[in-house]
């Protein structure tokens, strides 16, 4: 079955000018990170070739040279006649933009979510402030992608990583927008588990137009407390399918 991917523009943690990096290796890395992340697990089919150059706006031979990359690695298996599937991590260390994921594997979920709110909170107030009309219309053409895969678990939560992305950069702060999508990766593995539970994606969709409806009031307190729900919501899902921190 075909999965469209709503690619993130850029990796989490890669600081580097990555616009003159090859858009092979750009392409290659974000799936890299979506394979290490957890985003995507094996035996999970990627879209034709055909449809990711469509999603990513290149050609049909950059995306098989970047699926190239990935076959090398043996983090995926191509077959002729069917879908490319994930294989998984490979034997090749996580790639640099996965390091501060690394390092947060290490502290509890509560420490990661207090930290999470700390700093996301002060983005979406900014970003009530400074949203552009374009950034709007993206994020809620994202959430109406999103009531159409309300059963697929992979593809919203590819999709949810879009939207969050889009709202952090709309706060006009990049390091702040960086931080915080650090904190975004924490647990993302648990988050796939939560997200198969009834009416759990249905749920997440409607606390993301509520973000959205709040950041068109461009009162920053309204858009704060919309954000306060919806990540206690994560938090409280995401804490139900986690073992016990000790």
């Amino acid at each position: 079955m075909s999965r469209p991917l709503q690619l993130i523009e850029r990796i989490p943690g890669d600081r580097g000018p990555i616009g003159k990096r090859m858009v092979k290796d750009q392409i290659s890395d974000k799936l890299a990170y979506m394979i290490h992340s957890g985003l995507l697990l094996p035996g999970d089919e990627l879209p034709s070739e055909r449809e990711l150059a469509t999603t990513l706006g290149v050609s049909r031979e950059t995306v098989r040279a970047a699926i190239g990359v990935l076959q090398a690695r043996k983090m995926i298996e191509v077959s002729h006649g069917a879908r490319t599937k994930v294989l998984g991590r490979g034997s090749l260390p996580l790639h640099e933009s996965v390091g501060i994921l690394g390092g947060l594997k290490h502290r509890s979920l509560n420490e990661v979510a207090e930290a999470r709110a700390a700093v996301e909170v002060q983005v979406i107030a900014l970003a009530a402030q400074r949203i552009k009309p374009a950034q709007l219309a993206r994020l809620q053409a994202l959430i109406d992608e999103q009531r159409a895969i309300v059963e697929d678990p992979v593809r919203f939560q590819i999709s949810d990583q879009e939207f969050h992305q889009t709202l952090y950069r709309a706060c006009g702060n990049a390091l702040l927008a960086d931080v915080v999508f650090d904190f975004y990766g924490y647990a993302l593995e648990y988050r796939r588990l939560a997200l198969r539970r009834k009416n759990a994606i249905a749920q997440r969709v409607a606390e993301h137009q509520a973000i959205v409806d709040a950041l068109r009031t461009r009162v920053p307190a309204v858009a704060v407390e919309s954000m306060r729900d919806h990540l206690d919501q994560v938090h409280r899902s995401t804490r139900a399918v986690m073992k016990p921190v000790r």
